[in-house]
């Protein structure tokens, strides 16, 4: 797959435009009108490479860096080590702040195990504990920045710099979207902040700007700038963009396409379509009282993550390629101190939310056409920080997986005794994203976009699918 469209113009409109959807795709109502620029409409849904389970993506980001130790690699080795210095036999470590001359700290979690398949998971997630089967954990990953906000561009870009299209752009991309009433990338943020590192971790980066994610909060008024203006009637705002559209395509008519001009008409036409078909989508009201229970929005601790895990739901319910939804605010999951604190918090608010999602995607048979995703942009060291805190790793964390395509209940990969390094099956980020893309019916190798003169990737020339990842 091989694209030219134009790209600055577009990302000049998204700079320029209030409105928040200026990143959005060209409107289906104009393709199927004929204008001069249709047959370069970017999401018109496309054939992936080959067949494949997983037609959607939920990306669940836990900003911040989880501790890996702590929650799903139980490490006997560090318990037996702990308050000791780090053997020699590991080898040199660099850490941003000196914590390799730190001392070794045991996790304080008990570790079960769970599920026929017998995985050992945190008590931190007794929900979560519950749907071990259906989840592929890999215990070997590993990455190329101890900072933040290089991490989480090379989570979600491939590359820790910043300024490359994201995954949930590729995925769009590569795919298309299945409704033309709604975005086809949405990222639900979480409400304390974004991540660090900010926008471009679901930007489209040389893409089309129509590959952006499109921010949709939780909460009341989950999108911003849908509600018609004060004294608008729907007859006339339809009017205006009637007569904004036979402008444009005189303007077309007379100078040729214009991508700025087109991704204008995309932003309006599908806002407009969005203010009748969005508010159904946004409107949890009318799920069952189980069901909310079922995500933890009976409760206080889980109620926010609850509502925003059930959006999730519902969007890839009624066709939306990729839902990417953070957990933790800017600092989120980032425990160099009191890490017990830090992280009991979020695996609160997190673990029964996510349980529910898997548990109602399973039950509406959606998990097998959706895949899941859990992790942060790396992992935490086995030496402490201060007293009670543990540091930046991007040498060793895990990953996991769940839903279309993937075998659940088994462990892939691990880290070393202590949960320094990746050590067994080793999956760089780059073999993440091109399982993923896999996943989704996608040859990482063959979805390019050429840019400079060069066929880009998300993985660049790196990656190799993880094919024990798959069912």
């Amino acid at each position: 797959m091989n694209s030219q469209l134009p790209t600055t113009s577009r990302r000049t409109f998204l700079r320029s435009a209030g409105s928040g959807f200026g990143s959005l795709a060209l409107a289906s109502m104009l393709a199927e009108e004929g204008t001069l620029f249709a047959e370069t409409d970017p999401l018109a849904p496309k054939k992936p490479h080959f067949d494949a389970k997983a037609k959607r993506v939920i990306f669940l980001f836990m900003s911040g860096g989880p501790s890996h130790v702590d929650t799903f690699d139980p490490k006997p080795e560090l318990t037996r080590l702990h308050g000791q210095k780090l053997p020699a036999s590991f080898g040199p470590v660099k850490t941003r702040r000196g914590v390799d001359k730190n001392k070794l700290l045991a996790s304080k979690r008990k570790f079960a195990k769970h599920g026929k398949s017998g995985i050992e998971v945190s008590d931190w997630f007794p929900h979560l504990a519950e749907k071990v089967d259906d989840l592929c954990i890999l215990r070997g990953c590993y990455g190329d920045s101890v900072t933040h906000p290089e991490s989480v561009y090379l989570m979600n870009t491939g590359s820790i710099l910043m300024g490359r299209p994201s995954l949930g752009a590729w995925a769009t991309y590569g795919l298309g979207t299945e409704n033309r009433n709604m975005p086809a990338f949405v990222v639900l943020p979480d409400p304390g902040g974004w991540p660090k590192g900010g926008a471009p971790a679901w930007g489209n980066g040389y893409l089309p700007a129509a590959y952006q994610g499109t921010l949709i909060r939780g909460g009341a008024s989950p999108v911003t700038h849908l509600q018609l203006p004060p004294g608008v009637s729907q007859e006339q705002q339809r009017r205006t963009l009637d007569f904004i559209a036979e402008s444009n395509r005189e303007h077309l008519a007379t100078r040729g396409a214009d991508s700025e001009l087109e991704a204008r008409i995309a932003a309006y036409e599908l806002a407009f379509r969005m203010q009748s078909h969005a508010p159904e989508v946004v409107d949890v009201s009318k799920e069952t009282e189980e069901t909310k229970k079922l995500y933890g929005m009976d409760r206080k601790e889980t109620s926010e993550f609850g509502q925003r895990c059930l959006l999730a739901r519902r969007m890839v319910e009624r066709g939306v390629r990729f839902v990417q939804l953070y957990s933790g605010d800017t600092n989120g999951w980032d425990g160099h101190s009191d890490l017990e604190g830090n992280h009991g918090k979020l695996a609160l608010q997190s673990d029964k939310p996510i349980a529910g999602l898997l548990a109602d995607l399973k039950r509406r048979g959606l998990l097998d056409s959706t895949l899941v995703i859990w992790g942060g942009e790396f992992g935490r060291t086995p030496m402490s920080e201060g007293t009670n805190g543990r540091d930046h790793n991007p040498h060793g964390f895990t990953m996991w997986m769940a839903g279309g395509g993937v075998k659940g209940g088994q462990v892939i990969g691990a880290t070393d005794a202590i949960g320094l390094r990746a050590a067994e099956n080793k999956a760089h980020v780059n073999d993440l994203h091109a399982t993923i893309l896999y996943l989704i019916g996608l040859r990482h190798l063959r979805l390019t976009f050429r840019h400079n003169g060069r066929n880009e990737r998300l993985t660049d020339n790196a990656g190799e699918v993880i094919k024990e990842v798959l069912a």
